[in-house]
């Protein structure tokens, strides 16, 4: 008898959740979320189909990868604080002609402004990272576009930059309401589908490494999330770019972005 009643105490428990969810189904998509993706591996697209956002992701037009039957790879950069490396990502990204994103903080702008005009100088993009790198999806709406606003006006004091029209949410964490509230502010939000643990500086393993972490999830359409405080990025971003042509990508701006997917 006593399994008996733990069994239907279960079914009941389940019932009563199933009919909670499909009272509120928004509520599942409201979030907050933090973004994460299945891996390519051999060139396969990588995927978000099981991480439970992608609805939202979709709803919002954010970007998570470009063009998927074009061999076209879009490079980002988040830029919180200067860690002495990012003239160098400049420098290769100069010699090899390679545009970029560079998404800043306000710390960022404040501490290097020099450098946030040399990017714009070079024909990169600027991207908005926030004012303070708070998670979003724990402030108001007026704070979410206040942070956003304080950004692109010092943006736009240093370098003349007018248009600032993408954002990539602190540290990955998004909801619903981050994205509806940016994108009303008239920003794409930008993920990505290439990454790896690029940003703990205690624990760089070599330029080698980075090399293949990044060359072994390249993919069509690839949208590439690296970090200029990392040493090893910066060693290995040449050999990056020179393998990637070599096996027949071309790298582009996001503003050059024609389609935007979602994978399989």
């Amino acid at each position: 008898m006593r399994k008996k009643s733990a069994w239907i105490h279960t079914l009941w428990i389940a019932a009563v959740l199933s009919l909670l969810v499909a009272q509120h189904p928004a509520d599942a998509l409201a979030g907050p979320f933090h973004f994460g993706f299945k891996k390519s591996v051999g060139g396969q697209l990588p995927s978000i189909n099981e991480e439970g956002f992608k609805d939202v992701v979709m709803k919002h037009g954010a970007i998570f990868l470009g063009d998927t039957t074009k061999k076209e790879l879009y490079l980002t950069f988040d830029n919180g604080y200067e860690n002495g490396y990012t003239s160098k990502v400049l420098d290769v990204l100069k010699e090899k002609q390679v545009p970029a994103i560079f998404f800043v903080t306000g710390h960022y702008v404040k501490d290097q402004p020099e450098l946030v005009k040399r990017m714009t100088a070079e024909g990169h993009l600027v991207g908005n990272h926030s004012w303070t790198h708070p998670d979003m999806t724990q402030i108001s709406a007026e704070q979410i576009r206040t942070e956003l606003e304080k950004v692109k006006e010092q943006v736009n004091t240093l370098t003349g930059q007018q248009a600032m029209t993408y954002l990539r949410p602190p540290r990955g964490i998004f909801s619903d309401n981050v994205l509806a509230v940016s994108k009303e502010s008239g920003y794409t939000n930008v993920f990505w589908s290439v990454a790896y643990k690029d940003w703990d500086v205690n624990m760089q393993r070599g330029a080698g490494f980075a090399y293949n972490q990044v060359v072994a999830q390249l993919h069509p359409g690839a949208v590439i999330l690296l970090h200029t405080v990392s040493k090893d990025n910066a060693a290995a971003l040449g050999s990056i770019i020179d393998e990637a042509r070599k096996q027949g990508y071309e790298f582009k701006s996001l503003d050059q972005m024609s389609v935007k997917t979602y994978g399989n």
